[in-house]
């Protein structure tokens, strides 16, 4: 009896630390936040912001705005769902859980779809970026070296992912603060270099140069730098305590949105819009004027940090969300299964040769076929924000409200008012012709990817 009791004892102690190793694996909110920050602020952000401003002028505050609150809304309200019905598999259950299986189905994989054509593009770009200092290296040795170390990442498991995408974010946080901190010593006369004439004409005056139709046309491209604010939803899976995925949202949300807006106030502030362009980062216009050397590495590092980490961010859901897709039997059942560190290997390898035909495509395809699809996942993407806000709209009710858990502010207005917002955004792409073939090509995948469920899997799953 007393042997028995020991074992008993023993069994205890071993399951308790397993518990504590699992536990000290997991992510606290901050690490959670800086995990969000790292995989929004991408080379999008960095370099992209030229053709919106050239698009919508000084009015691109406005759309980062308008983005940034709409991008608050869709993460209420699957923190609402995260918080108060916890699942593995985040935003793609809550769809399968409002309104049936082929929801869930086509919501997964047109997120796994759309991670991966932008993580190839992501690639595309830093291996781009990387040619700048080896001009005679091929552009397809620095892409797979990316995906090599993209892969390692994510194959040492969620805690140390976590640290790495933590640096990343702090080392892109750090570089628009310091940027931000720059335009405010100009702008207030605190230095004066001797270069600041070139800053005469700068400012946003006039405020909406295109009219409300440019405004209308850059917010999609706006709401893309928000693009990867689902990597919150898939992550909290790896919270410590669940309760802080709403304060780990507004921390990245509120970083995002004041570091946009003040950086591209002072990037208009210190050199007239009119001279940015899509072909040069708008920072690096802004910078050239002060003559500072050595800026074109500067840079070139961190955009190369920020596609960088944008990739792992983007390897790191969709892989998550595989394993989702897996457990739910609508890819192969071992694609689940975990080792020790947590990690969904086989997930993983898929992944990779989904992302190895992406990478394929980007050289085979012309330039301007690979821009429809890149614009056709951005689209995807932010189309599956409409389904979490429909998903929260079904779902809102059968949740307790004096359970005291979190609840999204203003529902059900705040939840009309970001699909509305959503969907002002992707018509927006119908102005250029290169975003409404884009918009197109995203809805033609929607319908494959839907079809192929009933096509498909259909039999195996009639009894959901």
């Amino acid at each position: 009896m007393k042997d028995e009791h020991l074992l008993t004892q023993t069994v205890a102690h071993h399951q308790q630390k397993k518990q504590e190793k699992r536990e000290g694996t997991k992510l606290s909110w901050w690490q959670l936040s800086l995990i969000g920050i790292g995989s929004v602020i991408g080379a999008g952000f960095f370099l992209g912001t030229g053709l919106s401003i050239k698009t919508a002028g000084p009015s691109i505050l406005i759309d980062y705005m308008i983005a940034g609150v709409t991008a608050y809304f869709v993460f209420s309200a699957l923190a609402e769902m995260i918080t108060n019905d916890p699942q593995k598999g985040t935003f793609r259950i809550y769809a399968k859980k409002a309104f049936g299986h082929s929801f869930g189905f086509v919501s997964g994989w047109m997120y796994w779809l759309s991670g991966i054509l932008i993580m190839s593009s992501e690639i595309v770009a830093l291996s781009t970026f990387t040619q700048f200092w080896f001009p005679h290296v091929p552009l397809w040795t620095f892409s797979i070296l990316y995906a090599v170390l993209g892969f390692g990442i994510n194959l040492l498991g969620a805690s140390n992912f976590g640290k790495i995408e933590s640096v990343f974010a702090v080392i892109k946080l750090s570089t628009l603060l310091i940027f931000i901190l720059f335009g405010a010593l100009l702008l207030f006369h605190i230095i004066t270099p001797s270069e600041l004439q070139s800053a005469r004409n700068a400012g946003i005056s006039p405020f909406m140069p295109m009219g409300i139709k440019g405004t209308w046309a850059a917010l999609i491209f706006v709401f893309f730098s928000f693009g990867g604010i689902a990597v919150l939803g898939i992550a909290s899976n790896e919270l410590r305590d669940k309760k802080d995925v709403p304060k780990a949202g507004k921390g990245t949300l509120f970083s995002l949105v004041t570091v946009y807006v003040l950086s591209l106030f002072f990037v208009m502030s210190m050199v007239s819009w009119t001279k940015i362009n899509e072909s040069e980062s708008p920072f690096v216009t802004a910078l050239s004027a002060y003559h500072i050397p050595f800026l074109d590495s500067i840079f070139n590092i961190i955009i190369i940090s920020a596609a960088f980490s944008t990739m792992v961010g983007a390897l790191f859901s969709i892989t998550n969300v595989m394993i989702s897709l897996a457990v739910d039997g609508d890819a192969p059942k071992g694609l689940a299964k975990k080792n020790d560190r947590g990690v969904a290997v086989k997930s993983l390898m898929i992944t990779a040769v989904g992302l190895g035909i992406s990478i394929l495509f980007s050289f085979l395809l012309p330039n301007e076929v690979y821009e429809y699809i890149t614009t056709a996942a951005g689209v995807m993407l932010i189309l599956n924000w409409g389904i979490i806000l429909v998903s929260h709209i079904k779902l809102h009710p059968s949740y307790d409200a004096a359970n005291g858990k979190f609840k999204m502010v203003g529902y059900p207005f705040t939840s009309y008012l970001g699909i509305a917002l959503i969907l002002l955004a992707i018509s927006g792409a119908m102005v250029h012709a290169n975003q409404r073939i884009g918009l197109f090509i995203s809805l033609g995948l929607i319908l494959v990817i839907y079809l192929s469920y009933w096509g498909v899997f259909r039999r195996g799953h009639k009894g959901h």
